[in-house]
């Protein structure tokens, strides 16, 4: 069976993105044309479709995350990180806290992945307090 942690170590997000598409794309024609063979997606393809919905969310709120780490490295305050991102500046710095915490996990369980403490404890300085 296809996990999201198989394919994430598989695919970057432009590769699980347009693996994603390709997929959702047959199954639409699919559905629109239900007499034509050959052309509906097999179960496979529909759990690699689901497991591949949870990459890209996987990998498109890490990006996020880094990119939040960049801006309050510029010097962005949480009020603005939370109007780029359309929430308040609370649950912006909420949502960038539990994925620090995340990050920590990470890192006991596997001794490699996420944040080591040092890296964590620095994410955590930087990010600061809420404004």
């Amino acid at each position: 069976m296809t996990t999201p942690e198989d394919l994430e170590r598989r695919h970057t997000l432009t590769t699980a993105t347009r693996r994603y598409d390709d997929l959702r794309m047959r199954d639409a024609l699919a559905a629109m044309n239900p007499d034509e063979d050959g052309s509906a997606l097999s179960p496979a393809e529909t759990l690699e479709m689901l497991a591949l919905s949870e990459v890209i969310t996987r990998k498109a709120g890490y990006g996020r995350q880094a990119m939040v780490r960049s801006a309050r490295a510029a010097g962005a305050s949480w009020s603005q990180i939370g109007a780029a991102v359309g929430s308040s500046k609370q649950a912006a710095w909420e949502a960038h806290q539990r994925w620090i915490e995340d990050q920590a996990r990470q890192h006991d369980q596997t001794g490699y992945q996420g944040l080591d403490p040092k890296a964590a404890s620095d994410a955590r300085g930087l990010a600061g307090r809420p404004d």
